[in-house]
């Protein structure tokens, strides 16, 4: 997940930016668009004050005035699918939106299982038939974030449906929105809106979050403030211009110049870091504190600018290179990513230091190692700076909160401004970041769900959700499963109407959390909805109905969705099943199908099992129980114990990543 960091920070390098007239629009309307069909579209727009707009397409033409401020609302009728057509908003100037289809929307939502690219996955397309669909398009969403909602997205850009113009898209979405432009006739709109590593918290709303006490205190202080990030910097640069001075820019080391490229940190003590400054001997220290380090650099990485990541720094930071400053940063949870210009960087021993100003708590460069990288990771000398009274110092508010783990940042940014605009439906592939709370993810999720049909205005929103698919070793014995934990939360989601998930407990692999093999995924997810949106016969996996006791024997009956059931296995046995009495104490069983609709279930250690569980860990291996369309079983359990996340509910910390 560590590579998404980079696409994170650089989104706005792999998508060209959409240089609007003077008419603007919403940043969801471009060429190559594609717009929903059958419903009433509305537009909001700015241009010039009291000017009048004339907006067309196909039959269709709208006049309206915009207001003083120079904004105007338009709404196009509804429309059948098909196209391309164009949309003309004809005022002093002329914007035309050309290439564009009318069709259905789907977003696709979620961490780095969904945002993994086709490159990505290194998936190579060698049929010749599959290189581009006409009716296909590709809608990337910059990535934004804030406090409150936002009007507008932070980037968009369509694509056509080519297998080039995929190389950057999410591959699930890909194989998805394919298998439906192959198998009917609508025009299908792809808006990928995703990021790695991310928690559900952050892609729920305010409102949705208040639902649940555990997030009292991050929701506390949204609706305390009141205010989005634009206003809180432009706030905090007022404050800046006196603060510096008399407050901030003050001690020793700035006198001293520390930052100094040639600056002679022989006598400083050298610590590891990730660490706080508490840990290092300073129990309590509020002020600055100083880091330095050297680095070296290739050639090659002379080549060009060079971005220094050095994660999250509690509280403030101000970063030199080489006796430059190149950056600084304040609020504890935000990144740092510097961009060094390539001039000022050499190949041997460049220096970087790094002045860490605390405010109260726990101060330092504290971020998991997991998340560094190699320059910030490791061995750095520090040295004490100037020391502040934390009650004393004035602060200000500053934007502050990590877009992986922050509740409701990424939703405000990259979810709220899609609400105006009519969608389809949504698939979702999440829950990697949730697993130390899976239990609580079941009620997250509703949670989410309900919240964002409310938003759209659309109680019946299709929603359709990726499983977690197998990772890490194998389990030798039954034992507890956060993964499998998870996966239940996930399949008790589905209670929700119009709700569905597929499994991929068969695509993963062992070592990589992120499995290569998005095209099941995808085809997994069309195939539902080709069912439940387009009207064709359902292919499902298997899933568990009801389980009786008989003679020793616990006797499975599956829902088979119009399917039987089949043993990938030559000699038809089921691998994957586990027994146990009341004790709790599962092992190993035997099991083989009965016939089309039903599996028997033993054990010869355990003489009268009561409970069954299936496919309950990380990784069950290779499977054998399957349906004639080869669509394997979904995991799951016929006992209520109490699950090994049960208790666990999320607890805000600043130095999340």
């Amino acid at each position: 997940m560590k590579r998404f960091l980079k696409l994170f920070f650089t989104v706005s390098v792999l998508f060209p930016t959409v240089i609007f007239s003077q008419i603007e629009l919403p940043k969801i309307f471009t060429s190559n668009m594609v717009l929903p069909r059958d419903v009433a579209i509305p537009i909001q727009g700015k241009a010039q004050p009291k000017e009048w707009i004339t907006v067309t397409i196909q039959s269709q033409e709208h006049k309206v005035k915009t207001d003083k401020k120079g904004n105007f609302l338009v709404t196009l009728n509804p429309l059948n699918y098909g196209g391309p057509f164009e949309l003309i908003f004809k005022g002093n100037d002329t914007k035309t939106l050309t290439n564009i289809l009318v069709g259905d929307l789907w977003l696709c939502s979620g961490q780095s299982n969904m945002q993994y690219s086709i490159k990505q996955i290194g998936y190579k397309e060698k049929d010749s038939t599959k290189m581009a669909f006409p009716k296909l398009r590709l809608g990337a969403v910059g990535i934004g974030t804030d406090y409150l909602p936002k009007d507008d997205l932070s980037l968009v850009y369509w694509f056509e449906g080519t297998i080039d113009n995929a190389q950057n898209f999410s591959a699930t979405a890909w194989f998805y929105g394919r298998y439906l432009v192959e198998n009917q006739d609508v025009p299908i709109g792809l808006v990928s809106s995703n990021l790695g590593a991310t928690s559900i918290e952050t892609w729920m709303s305010l409102g949705a979050l208040k639902q649940f006490p555990q997030f009292i205190e991050v929701t506390n202080y949204i609706s305390k403030t009141k205010k989005n990030f634009e206003t809180l910097n432009t706030e905090f640069e007022q404050f800046r211009k006196k603060w510096d001075d008399k407050h901030y820019l003050k001690g020793i080391g700035l006198d001293e110049k520390w930052y100094a490229d040639d600056f002679d940190d022989s006598n400083w003590e050298t610590c590891k870091i990730p660490n706080f400054i508490d840990d290092l001997g300073y129990e309590n220290f509020d002020g600055s504190f100083w880091f330095r380090k050297t680095f070296d650099l290739t050639k090659e990485q002379l080549n060009q600018d060079f971005t220094l990541r050095l994660s999250q720094i509690d509280d403030y930071d101000i970063t030199w290179v080489n006796g430059q400053k190149v950056g600084e940063t304040f609020g504890n949870m935000n990144s740092r990513n510097y961009v060094i210009p390539k001039d000022i960087l050499r190949e041997k021993g460049n220096t970087v230091a790094v002045r860490v100003f605390d405010v109260g708590g726990k101060g330092g460069m504290h971020t998991n190692a997991f998340w560094g990288g190699k320059i910030r990771n490791g061995e750095w000398k520090y040295k004490k700076g100037r020391q502040i009274d934390a009650k004393k110092f004035p602060t200000k508010p500053v934007p502050n909160g990590s877009p992986f783990s922050y509740p409701t940042l990424l939703y405000n940014g990259g979810i709220a401004p899609l609400h105006n605009f009519p969608i389809k439906g949504v698939i979702w592939y999440q829950g990697e970041a949730n697993e130390n709370r899976a239990v609580e993810y079941e009620q997250l999720l509703k949670g989410m769900i309900t919240d964002w049909r409310a938003k759209w205005n659309n109680t019946k929103l299709p929603f359709y959700i990726v499983q977690l698919a197998n990772y890490r070793a194998e389990d030798k014995t039954p034992k507890d499963s956060k993964w499998a934990e998870v996966r239940e939360s996930q399949t008790k989601a589905s209670e929700l109407d119009f709700v569905d998930v597929i499994t991929t407990i068969d695509v993963g692999e062992a070592n990589d959390i992120h499995p290569k093999n998005k095209k099941a995924v995808g085809e997994r997810l069309a195939m539902l909805s080709m069912h439940y949106d387009y009207g064709v016969t359902l292919k499902k996996s298997p899933s568990f109905k009801n389980a009786t006791v008989e003679k020793g024997k616990i006797i499975i009956e599956m829902n088979t969705y119009g399917s039987q059931l089949k043993s990938l296995d030559k000699q038809g046995y089921l691998r994957g099943f586990a027994v146990a009495t009341d004790d709790g104490k599962f092992q190993w069983a035997q099991a083989q199908i009965i016939d089309d609709t039903r599996i028997a279930v033993y054990s010869h250690t355990i003489k009268n099992p009561k409970y069954v569980r299936y496919a309950w860990s990380d990784n069950p291996g290779k499977l054998d129980l399957v349906n004639t369309d080869d669509l394997p079983a979904y995991p799951f359990r016929t006992d209520n114990f109490e699950l090994s996340t049960a208790k666990e509910t999320y607890t805000f910390s600043p130095h999340r990543f």
